[in-house]
């Protein structure tokens, strides 16, 4: 989860995320170096009191300050191009889980299973146990089992939602009518935290998502519990 005055990204917990921690260092340092340079070429052009009349008109800083933006945006496309893949690429999952939005909670069925379904609400500020975190803890959390491909499909019953992980990389809309589609798996148990991060009314602020990646053994019997009951 974020924590209070964080600069950085949320720590990683899924391969995307990392991937994109990566882009964005890798993106970060080339627009550090292109400031740099041309915070000295500004201060360079204003202090000096002298002019070169191959500076202002040479074919060979013509071709250099052309050449030279077309390498860079190559250098930021082509990763940007391969981590837009693999978000989209699927390989068999092993539980698929349907995420559906209403104003304002959430509603999960895992269609792997009968009868496995619940609403997810925000849990009020004085209903919070011990260790519960305000505006982000939820009554039902998605269990998921860890170091296994999940596919969640998204929709939505009234408004345009956002289901959003930030730490597993997911952010994908919910449209009324329409069915979005989402990979990931989950490198390390915990919990992960998310909001919806499209405005969808009064209480947008208060629609949590909450996942709970543990262990296989331990969501197989989670699942069988639910069932049963």
């Amino acid at each position: 989860m974020a924590q209070q005055a964080q600069l950085g990204l949320q720590d990683a917990a899924s391969p995307i995320m990392e991937e994109l921690i990566h882009f964005h260092d890798h993106t970060l340092t080339i627009l550090f170096l292109i400031s740099t340079l041309i915070l000295y070429l500004i201060v360079v052009m204003v202090t000096t009191k002298f002019t070169n009349k191959h500076i202002l008109d040479s074919q060979e800083v013509e071709i250099i300050w052309t050449v030279m933006p077309a390498i860079i945006l190559i250098m930021i496309a082509l990763p940007s191009l391969r981590i837009l893949y693999l978000t989209d690429e699927i390989n068999s999952p092993h539980l698929t889980i349907k995420a559906i939005g209403h104003q304002w909670y959430w509603t999960y069925e895992y269609t792997d299973y009968n009868q496995l379904e619940f609403d997810s609400y925000m849990t009020p500020t004085n209903e919070l146990q011990p260790g519960g975190i305000r505006l982000l803890d939820v009554d039902h959390r998605v269990v998921i089992p860890m170091e296994s491909p999940i596919r969640m499909l998204i929709t939505s019953e009234d408004v345009i939602h956002s289901w959003t992980i930030p730490a597993l990389g997911t952010k994908v809309d919910a449209v009324p009518g329409r069915l979005n589609q989402s990979t990931f798996i989950t490198t390390r148990p915990g919990l992960l935290f998310g909001q919806c991060s499209e405005i969808c009314g009064a209480n947008h602020s208060f629609m949590p998502t909450t996942l709970e990646a543990v262990p296989l053994s331990t969501f197989e019997n989670w699942t069988t519990k639910l069932v049963i009951s």
